[in-house]
């Protein structure tokens, strides 16, 4: 699996993330959900390079610093996994929603423009109800606005499950990271099979 930007004979699958993309503690970070979904890939026959861009403790905004490095190569789809570390950090949602509205906006401004996958987050329930409102609402009010696929949570099914987490209970284990590859899997695959 490609981490940079290179010239590509083959459409591009960009996942561009935190630790959860990053494959923060597991043993081979092809076992992170981006290089599951590239075994799924191959297996399905669809002919896309996939690159894992995520990296570990990123938040929202340096993801929107990264993104136009990243964009120098052209890139088909775009599936954007940010925002945990801004909650994480308490910070404000405003700051969250305009930074991944600036990542997609980018994104659209390429020529021909990436078809874009949201990966939904959901902030820590100390942070209160009003913050986990104001959070939450980022995803599916963005996803509406640029005409993304949306995947609600990520985390879906694996969030607070021990057995599915490392010891840090916020890491999943390779289990948990299959977990995602389906929950993404089936939002990825009918678009891949679109643009393909």
């Amino acid at each position: 699996m490609r981490s940079a930007p290179r010239p590509a004979d083959k459409p591009v699958i960009l996942f561009l993330g935190t630790s959860l993309t990053a494959g923060y503690g597991l043993a081979d970070p092809d076992l992170a959900y981006p290089g599951l979904i590239e075994k799924r890939v191959e297996e399905a026959g669809l002919p896309y390079t996939v690159v894992n861009a995520g990296v570990s403790g990123e938040t929202s905004a340096g993801a929107l610093r990264r993104l136009d490095w990243l964009l120098k190569q052209k890139v088909d789809v775009l599936v954007l996994e940010t925002g945990a570390n801004d909650a994480l950090r308490g910070q404000p949602p405003e700051a969250t929603r305009a930074n991944i509205d600036a990542i997609l906006t980018r994104a659209e401004a390429q020529s021909p423009p990436p078809r874009l996958v949201i990966l939904g987050m959901k902030a820590p329930p100390n942070l209160g109800s009003a913050y986990l409102s104001r959070f939450d609402a980022i995803y599916p009010d963005l996803a509406r606005k640029h005409r993304a696929v949306l995947v609600p949570f990520l985390l879906e099914g694996v969030a607070g499950i021990p057995a599915l987490n490392q010891a840090d209970g916020i890491h999943p284990t390779p289990e948990g990271q299959r977990k995602m590859a389906e929950l993404v899997w089936r939002a990825l695959e009918p678009l891949l099979k679109s643009v393909g």
